[in-house]
């Protein structure tokens, strides 16, 4: 059976940037935010790289299992970026870079888990 080695895989790699941008941001929302919308946006990201790297040890079958999982994170996330850009905690600048990066990893995740099957 053949393993992915997550560390190499471009999906992953980007999963991890677009979770280190999103805690970046997350140092400027207001405090009271900490354990409810921020804490779920944090989750959200770590979420999208941490299922790649679990799944790449599986099987193909059980791996893409994982990517939808992954890029379900990434949906949540946007929409959560959303909520976060009505709030005036984000401007619509960062708002939109975050969108661009977050459009590509769906994109080339897709791509990955179409060559899976």
């Amino acid at each position: 059976m053949k393993r992915h080695n997550y560390k190499k895989l471009k999906i992953w790699q980007l999963g991890l940037e677009i979770s280190k941008d999103i805690s970046d941001v997350l140092t400027d929302f207001p405090k009271h935010e900490r354990f409810d919308l921020n804490s779920q946006i944090n989750r959200c990201s770590i979420s999208i790289p941490s299922n790649i790297a679990e799944g790449s040890a599986r099987t193909d079958k059980s791996f893409s299992h994982f990517l939808n999982i992954s890029l379900g994170s990434s949906f949540e996330l946007t929409t959560q970026l959303l909520i976060a850009h009505h709030r005036k905690y984000i401007e619509l600048e960062t708002l939109n870079k975050l969108e661009e990066k977050i459009e590509e990893f769906q994109k080339m995740t897709m791509g990955f888990q179409k060559g899976l099957t």
